[in-house]
């Protein structure tokens, strides 16, 4: 099966490197990673439509493009491999759970993905400051668990929305399926030089109990079935 691999942080993340690591050893695949060639973080399912797209070749089955990570997933199932399998987008630096979801590129290309009937997850990594931000630990705690939501195809367009917790890199966090908080994200905003500044504490953010915030910022890896929206 061939799987397209892309992120909303930029080829050059060392998020997708750690997902492509966890994949590393799968021998039944074959990975292609089309990512945006820069950081496009909380793009949302923005695409581009009024200025030509480049794909730029950065070494064998890698292609960095100059556009959202939608547009990369547009781009690769039409023109580098319609024959795609599935689609894994991440692994984002910070959660996306709750209300980020829709704010995130990188869900947005596990959701175009899954409109276009291909199987997709969104794999996210939550992050707090007084937690190490390594990434060595992704594909011990993703081994083995990526490839099976890629197997079912739905009536109903949807995709898969992962988020790994913020503890201890050797610990092995369980594994949990949620549903996603409905929480709206607070609102505040202070001064700053002339303007308004974005100002809210993420860590303590509103949460149901077992949903994906709860669950996330508990320790646990969660794993959230999403409707892509019709």
């Amino acid at each position: 099966m061939k799987i397209l691999l892309t992120n909303d942080d930029g080829i050059d993340a060392p998020g997708l490197a750690a997902l492509a690591a966890t994949l590393a050893a799968e021998t039944a695949i074959e990975l292609l990673v089309v990512a945006p060639d820069r950081q496009r973080s909380e793009c949302s399912h923005s695409v581009t439509t009024a200025t030509p797209l480049q794909l730029d070749p950065r070494g064998e089955g890698r292609w960095a493009v100059n556009g959202t990570p939608v547009d990369c997933v547009r781009l690769a199932l039409t023109v580098l491999a319609p024959d795609i399998g599935g689609v894994l987008a991440g692994v984002n630096e910070g959660a996306n759970v709750g209300a980020d979801v829709y704010m995130s590129g990188t869900a947005a290309a596990a959701r175009e993905a899954a409109i276009r009937g291909v199987p997709a997850a969104a794999i996210s990594h939550y992050r707090r400051p007084d937690v190490p931000r390594s990434w060595e630990h992704v594909p011990r705690w993703l081994a083995g668990r990526l490839l099976p939501l890629l197997t079912t195809r739905h009536a109903t367009a949807r995709f898969w929305n992962v988020n790994l917790p913020a503890v201890d890199p050797a610990s092995n966090p369980a594994v949990v399926e949620t549903a996603l908080d409905r929480h709206p994200m607070p609102l505040a905003y202070a001064p700053h030089g002339d303007g308004l500044a974005y100002r809210v504490d993420y860590h303590n953010r509103p949460r149901q109990p077992g949903s994906d915030v709860a669950e996330c910022f508990a320790g646990k890896i969660s794993l959230t079935q999403l409707v892509a929206g019709f």
